[in-house]
């Protein structure tokens, strides 16, 4: 959920500042870029030295620094670096703040200029917490769109046993993440999505099969997996290992064991997408043992494999289906054919005329046509990003 996001940690001036450092370990082990602020009060219970230590980034206190040429420590870019701001602990003093828009310090100034999703951790005693405006404070902040986490039960530093303590730093990591997770646009969908080539066997040596990677179809398996669905991913014989936690690998060689485990998932699935290079024809009987060159020119009989996409395609009822047309002569044509006969509702063209486009490159080139006649074309773009405007257009349409 926070790989690769840029997370800003507010610290106020509560005893409960001492739990931020595991709080920083806990996102910066998780893959998220991590940056501090202090308020004053707060470098009495935690040095801005172990901050950055665990963060591995300047910890930011004041508006200038204490050097012979000040710098200005800018509050509007340390507000817009950040894709979350999580303020922990929040101490009373700084909740009331909030809600008036006191701004005196510098982490005042950054909560007041951010327009990332905030959240506040409160830490207090007993009686401050259920105090009535306390408890007007945490109406009024999360009227402003803040997510409070909240407070658990336990012993407080007055020596009270009680609400008020601030949530461990693992609880406030994991109610990151289900929180983050709840808002995103797949969650609760299932997804099917065929990668790579098939090899179809002529002797135990030997096979017909092509030149895909797989990447296009892993790409497009883990930015759906992001999104929130729940990913089954049929890879053919590939090197790509793809891993996130909502994504599930069933690896097939053949194509008809990819037709059986896409029959296995494909009526439970919401979206299929087929990014598969699937061999349209395997030898009629496989040899046992290998071919000898001195068993003269081995003549090889072939049978038409089963259409995966087309067989999909007819049997679809609530699944958004999603089709790959890779050509070299009459792109559009064969594209626009392929979604109608197909049934699809999306089909994505790459033609091998395009540098950098097609099997075994890092990039690709795509046009969308969608099932109402909608072309869509995009420049040669990273895999990566590819699948991003894939995904993306596929939301497009599922919302319409």
């Amino acid at each position: 959920m926070v790989s690769g996001k840029n997370i800003l940690i507010g610290i106020t001036g509560g005893i409960a500042a001492y739990k931020t450092a595991h709080l920083v370990r806990e996102f910066i082990k998780a893959g998220a870029n991590v940056k501090c602020i202090q308020t004053p009060a707060s470098k009495s219970f935690i040095t801005p030295l172990t901050l950055s230590t665990l963060s591995h980034n300047e910890v930011f206190s004041e508006f200038t620094t204490d050097e012979e040429n000040p710098r200005w420590n800018d509050h509007v870019s340390l507000g817009l670096w950040a894709d979350l701001f999580i303020i922990a602990p929040a101490t009373a003093n700084t909740l009331a703040k909030m809600c008036q828009g006191i701004c005196d310090n510098l982490l005042m100034a950054t909560y007041l200029s951010a327009k990332c999703p905030v959240y506040f951790a409160p830490a207090m005693d007993l009686d401050m917490y259920k105090h009535p405006s306390t408890k007007e404070n945490f109406l009024q902040l999360k009227s402003f769109g803040n997510t409070l986490i909240p407070a658990e039960h336990g012993e407080l530093a007055s020596g009270l046993v009680g609400e008020g303590r601030m949530a461990e730093p693992e609880h406030i990591y994991q109610f990151v993440c289900k929180d983050l997770a709840d808002q995103l646009p797949l969650k609760n969908t299932k997804a099917l999505v065929t990668a790579g080539p098939t090899y179809e066997s002529i002797d135990p040596v030997r096979f017909i099969g092509n030149r895909s990677s797989g990447k296009m179809g892993c790409e497009l398996a883990l930015n759906l997996a992001k999104q929130g669905a729940d990913v089954q991913l049929i890879l053919g014989p590939s090197a790509q290992n793809p891993t996130h936690e909502n994504l599930s690998i069933s690896r097939v060689e053949s194509a008809e064991e990819m037709f059986q485990a896409c029959m296995e998932y494909f009526e439970t699935s919401d979206i299929v997408v087929a990014a598969a290079a699937v061999a349209d024809y395997s030898p009629a009987s496989k040899h046992a043992n290998k071919l000898k060159k001195g068993d003269g020119l081995p003549q090889i009989e072939l049978q038409q494999t089963k259409d995966i996409l087309a067989h999909m395609g007819a049997n679809k009822k609530h699944q958004f289906l999603v089709g790959f047309a890779l050509e070299t002569t009459n792109e559009i044509e064969h594209a626009q054919s392929k979604l109608k006969n197909k049934n699809l509702d999306l089909i994505v063209l790459n033609s091998l005329n395009d540098k950098g486009a097609g099997f075994e490159f890092d990039t690709n080139k795509i046009t969308l046509f969608t099932k109402d006649n909608k072309k869509l074309s995009f420049e040669l773009k990273s895999k990566q990003e590819v699948a991003k405007d894939i995904v993306n257009t596929i939301l497009s349409q599922i919302d319409a």
